[in-house]
């Protein structure tokens, strides 16, 4: 009787889903890259200048989820980054300034990496604010780029969704480590390096660090890749872009100085995807997004997860239209398989009992965004999710099990970047 009610309730919900897709109206770019990802290209007119640049979001999000896989949760709050830039060379950059996380009525902030290393929590805590240095080094030589101290971090990497949840861009700390960045036309690369956890002699919590690796090759290039510049959000009119991307995430906790009972533990996702866009060159309906790919996860030493290796499969598609609304809708089917990096709903590990694991996910997942752009830096965005979740049986850690389950979860979010900028000086000029 419980299975009959599930099954009605997940029809519905997958009607009412469809009917949200293709009622809403929809650019032709995702929220994600438009709110939070920056352009790493340096600015040739921009030589021998000193800035103030002040860079932020400000963001409610509200996290409906039911179910047995992740508890929901709100996010209001902002994050503020002021920083001076000085590019003294056409090929240099030097950027330093700080981060700053404020969460609505916090008053408070521990003191630890803010994206799941390792079980160890600072006991000291921030008061009014998380807040972090910030400093970036950059060096460009033709087409490829070198980052040092702050990277180009979250929506910056382009990491397929299931396994990066655009989410991070709002809550977790700037990336720190090495990056390099290459632009060709046919060819564009991000490798990384963020080291999330350094540890001293006789710490009590595990060094840890995560090096990325995002491919995409193009079979067919978009035509702002042929003069070497990043794929633009907003493409010439009447083109088609075939393309496959690659993703590699290993994340790294132990090392040599490690006094915990824990362990090394490495853990890896992978995928490899074909995808399309195709850019109408019409006013209305102005283009159309499709995207497959395949996933696999490996644990290839430690215990943090309750197996060694899963794969998944994920394919999605998205429209763009006029106004700067967009709809999409995608399919998720797991075993065994944990996303590093992704939102809940593309694992089978329940983040809501510890040690517990689902024997199979598929994960729905359809929504509509919307953004508009006031001036250059100024944009103002919001987008509704849902994910309307089947689940098979859980196994909890104590061997008892759960039946498979429906859930119908869902999120809202409105958001708003600003990032001025203020020229300081100008050497040039004076001399």
């Amino acid at each position: 009787m419980n299975t009959h009610l599930a099954t009605i309730k997940m029809r519905k919900t997958l009607v009412l889903s469809s009917l949200l897709v293709l009622v809403l109206p929809l650019q032709a770019q995702d929220l994600a890259k438009r709110l939070a990802a920056s352009d790493h290209r340096l600015d040739s007119a921009a030589v021998t200048t000193l800035s103030l640049e002040i860079d932020n979001i400000s963001f409610f999000k509200d996290n409906e989820f039911d179910g047995e896989q992740a508890k929901g949760y709100s996010l209001p709050g902002l994050w503020l980054q002021p920083k001076l830039v000085w590019q003294p060379l056409q090929s240099v950059r030097l950027e330093a300034g700080c981060h700053a996380l404020v969460f609505n009525g916090a008053n408070k902030y521990p003191c630890y990496v803010y994206h799941d290393i390792g079980t160890w929590k600072g006991n000291q805590y921030q008061r009014g604010f998380h807040i972090l240095p910030f400093f970036r080094a950059q060096a460009q030589l033709k087409n490829l780029s070198f980052v040092l101290g702050d990277i180009y971090g979250g929506a910056n990497h382009r990491v397929m969704e299931p396994l990066m949840n655009p989410e991070i861009n709002l809550t977790q700390d700037p990336e720190m480590g090495f990056q390099l960045l290459l632009d060709l036309p046919h060819y564009q690369m991000d490798a990384w390096l963020n080291w999330q956890s350094y540890i001293f002699e006789e710490d009590t919590h595990q060094e840890a660090f995560t090096v990325g690796l995002h491919q995409r090759i193009f079979l067919i290039p978009h035509p702002s890749t042929i003069n070497h510049k990043p794929l633009t959000l907003n493409p010439a009119p009447s083109s088609l872009t075939l393309y496959i991307p690659i993703d590699i995430l290993i994340q790294h906790r132990g090392g040599e100085q490690d006094v915990t009972n824990l362990g090394v533990q490495t853990i890896t996702n992978g995928g490899i995807g074909f995808g399309l866009q195709w850019h109408t060159g019409r006013r209305v309906f102005r283009a159309l997004t499709a995207e497959v790919g395949a996933l696999a996860c490996w644990q290839q030493s430690g215990r943090l997860w309750p197996f060694d290796f899963g794969v998944a499969g994920y394919c999605s598609v998205a429209a763009d239209f006029v106004r700067d609304f967009r709809a999409f809708a995608g399919l998720f089917y797991a075993r065994d398989f944990v996303s590093l990096y992704g939102a809940p709903f593309y694992s089978t590990v329940s983040m809501k009992h510890d040690g517990a694991r689902f024997e199979s996910m598929l994960t729905p997942h359809v929504g509509v965004e919307w953004s508009h752009t006031f001036a250059k830096n100024y944009i103002l965005g919001a987008k509704v999710d849902a994910y309307p979740l089947y689940a098979g049986q859980l196994t909890k850690a104590d061997g008892s099990i759960l039946p498979s389950t429906f859930a119908s979860n869902f999120s809202f979010g409105i958001y708003f970047r600003c990032h001025p900028r203020f020229l300081l000086l100008n050497y040039a000029a004076k001399r």
